[in-house]
């Protein structure tokens, strides 16, 4: 296992952890949604993605080529206002900061058990296609840069 991802995507948890105090603020010139929609979503996408990885049957797995994986993936890059967030991880109407930690630390114990599981697990992402653990692991730390570089950019 890669140890220095698993380094950096505790550094991403920890830098969330770091804006909450500001989940009120917005920039409409940088995104429509507050640093809070930012942190919870990047949350809710955390949580599910491990979740369904920990659960996911791995016999199922088969690699398969993907233009935008092959695409994005080396340049460590996800495009800004391309793709609307799937109503499950989106963030509700009022965003508290208990509900933020909850799920910050539901995250940390997800990362825990998601690196505990067999490498054969997977996740299946509606435009990347099936990820292995080791591309699961990568697109986290993607999406979560991406947004917390929108919660650096709304600061700014």
């Amino acid at each position: 296992m890669n140890t220095e991802r698993i380094k950096i995507l505790k550094r991403l948890l920890s830098e969330i952890e770091g804006y909450i105090s500001n989940k009120d603020l917005n920039n409409s010139s940088v995104s429509k949604a507050t640093i809070g929609w930012q942190l919870d979503h990047s949350l809710k996408v955390f949580n599910a993605v491990c979740e369904w990885t920990i659960n996911s049957n791995p016999k199922d797995y088969e690699p398969k080529f993907n233009f935008w994986r092959t695409v994005l993936f080396p340049i460590n890059y996800i495009p800004r206002g391309r793709v609307k967030a799937p109503r499950i991880v989106q963030p509700p109407e009022t965003i508290l900061d208990e509900d933020l930690y909850a799920q910050l630390h539901a995250a940390k114990t997800n990362l825990d058990a998601l690196l505990k599981s067999p490498e054969t697990v997977y996740f299946k992402h509606f435009i990347f296609g099936k990820l292995s653990k080791k591309q699961t692991l990568k697109f986290l730390q993607m999406h979560t840069h991406h947004h917390l570089k929108i919660v650096r950019d709304i600061l700014a």
